[in-house]
This record gives structure tokens, C-alpha cells and sequence, in this order.
């Protein structure tokens, strides 16, 4: 009999990986509710939904996501909402008896100094990064729920922490996207427009490690079937590019014949950002999708969703 799973949040970049891999899964039946079919921060929806679903499995890939002005312009709703949808999440499947929960949170959960590569046990050994730290909080406390059931209750909750993402149904808009799919979305203007040039903030100089969805979609299902430990786990490749070499490769990519031009009047952030994923790789799990080839089937999918992942 296939094992049922829920996955919350399934059209978002993360979650929409989830639902790709676990569909196709002869051994798995997925569950999946939109907002208006339910809402998450009610802890009674919840109750009752997974009391008539009865997942076995569910995965957490739900959660009110924004870049650096959304979350300083709104930290309470940053703040509220996220944790609304954790508790009763969280709560509501140990009261029915989920046989397994998976809570996904961020690697914004660590120090901004944090050592590089940052390890697991980074975590509340300094101050968080400003910009975003009513997120971060919000993750920290669904860790440390998560936590709190597996030791007072034996529950068999787990946390994984994924380094930066990219994929399909990623945010392209070149105001509020993160770095990649901002880039490839601006290198696309640029070459539709006949521009002779690309202007990115900053040196260029700082590193950064990239994930693609599909590949952290491997890496949940991976660990539902051979991680137990209520300790958080990070996911990230282990490799790093420089915000230039990433902007090479999609220029390449997009086919951009012009220049890149560096803004150095804007700041650069953190000069590096790497996760230690030491322990998952040893485990026995390996991303298998290279930078370029994914950054190349990102590209494809933004060019078949055009209108969608400009936000449109």
C-alpha cells in the first residue's frame, strides 16, 4: 500500500519540487491542499485535515518567504505568520499520529559571522543577520519545537536546513528575487532589449553555493528514509562560485552578447556563505545537477512560464 504523504506548500519552488519527485513514486501518494482549500495558520483546519487524510508522511515546505525589504518592511507578519503555520503543523501531527515529519527550514538560521563552511552546530552562537532575522527567528523556533516533540515525546520529527535554491516556479522578478533567478531574468531583458551592457551590484567578489530544487527534493526524500536524529541537518552541494563567475554562466546561458558592468556604490554582503554538508553527503546522499546544466533547465523554464516568473 503506497505511503501517504502531505506536502504543504506544493507550488512554491521547494514544494513544487516535492510534489514533482514524490508523484512520480509508484510507492508514495501525495496530499496536497491549496490556501483556499486550507489555511495553515489555523490550528484547528489543520487538526481536522489531517484527522480525515491521515498522512503517514508530511513535509513542511510551507511558509510566508520574502527578500530583504519584505522582511524589514513586515517583521510581525514575518514573524506571526510563520510560526502559525509551524505550530499548527507541528502540533497537529503529533496529536494524529504522523508517522514521520520533516521540517524545512533555512540556512538564514545561523549566524551572520558564522564560521565558513557554516556546521550544524552554528546555531544560536551569535547574532542573526539584521535583514531577515524575523524569519530566521521564526525557523529557529519550528527547529526547536520540532526538537522539543522528538525529546519529550519520541516523536520522529526532523529538520533539514537547505543552502540558497533555484528552479522552476522560483521568483524571476529582477526587484524581489534572489540572486540567480534575479540575474537570469535581467540578462534576458538586457539580450531582448539590444542592451550593450549589464550593470550587478556591487564586486562581484563574494561567494555563493547554489542548490536546484530537484535536487533538495531528492535530498527530503533521501532523508525521510535514513535520517532519525531530531538534530537539524544541513543540504548544500559544497561547492561555491563567486557572484561573477555565477553571472558568466548565465550569461552564457541566456546568450547575452554584451558586458557585465560592477556597481561597487552598492554593498557586496557577505563576503562567503558555504554550508558544511559533511554529514548528509556522508550519509550517502550527493546533488547530482551541476550549476551550469541547471542553471540552463531554470532558464528553459523561465522562457516557457515567461509571463508567470516575471510577475506578472
Amino acid at each position: 500500500m503506497p505511503r501517504k504523504i502531505f506536502i504543504a506548500g506544493h507550488r512554491g519552488l521547494v514544494g513544487s519540487a516535492l510534489f514533482r519527485l514524490f508523484s512520480g513514486l509508484e510507492d508514495w501518494q501525495v496530499i496536497t491542499r491549496t490556501h483556499a482549500g486550507l489555511d495553515l495558520r489555523d490550528p484547528r483546519a489543520v487538526l481536522d485535515f489531517y484527522k480525515q487524510e491521515k498522512p503517514d508522511y508530511v513535509i513542511d515546505a510551507a511558509a510566508k518567504v520574502g527578500g530583504i525589504k519584505a522582511n524589514s518592511d513586515f517583521p510581525v507578519e514575518f514573524l506571526l505568520e510563520n510560526m502559525q503555520i509551524q505550530n499548527s503543523m507541528i502540533e497537529g501531527a503529533y496529536r494524529t499520529g504522523v508517522t514521520k515529519f520533516l521540517f524545512l527550514g533555512s540556512s538564514c538560521i545561523y549566524p551572520k559571522l558564522a564560521p565558513q563552511p557554516i556546521p550544524e552546530t552554528c546555531l544560536l552562537t551569535g547574532s542573526l543577520e539584521p535583514t531577515n532575522d524575523a524569519y530566521a527567528i521564526a525557523k529557529i523556533t519550528g527547529v526547536k519545537l520540532c526538537q522539543a516533540y522528538a525529546r519529550e515525546y519520541g516523536a520522529r520529527f526532523i529538520c533539514a536546513m537547505p543552502t540558497n535554491m533555484y528552479g522552476p516556479h522560483d521568483n524571476y522578478d529582477v526587484h524581489t528575487s534572489h540572486v540567480l533567478p534575479g540575474m537570469i531574468n535581467k540578462f534576458h531583458q538586457a539580450k531582448l532589449q539590444n542592451h550593450p551592457t549589464v550593470t550587478l551590484w556591487g564586486t562581484g567578489s563574494p561567494r555563493r553555493e547554489f542548490l536546484h530544487s530537484d535536487d533538495f527534493a531528492r535530498a527530503c526524500l533521501f532523508l525521510l528514509e535514513n535520517y532519525e536524529s531530531p538534530e537539524i541537518i544541513n543540504v548544500g552541494t559544497g561547492q561555491e562560485v563567486t557572484i561573477a563567475e555565477l553571472a558568466g554562466i548565465i550569461r552564457v546561458v541566456t546568450d547575452f552578447k554584451g558586458e557585465i558592468l560592477w556597481d561597487t556604490t552598492h554593498p557586496d554582503g557577505t563576503p562567503r556563505k558555504l554550508l558544511d554538508s559533511s554529514k548528509i553527503q556522508g550519509l550517502g546522499w550527493q546533488p547530482s545537477i551541476p550549476l551550469r546544466e541547471g542553471t540552463r533547465s531554470a532558464y528553459s523554464w523561465f522562457l516557457e512560464n515567461h509571463a508567470e516568473a516575471r510577475g506578472a
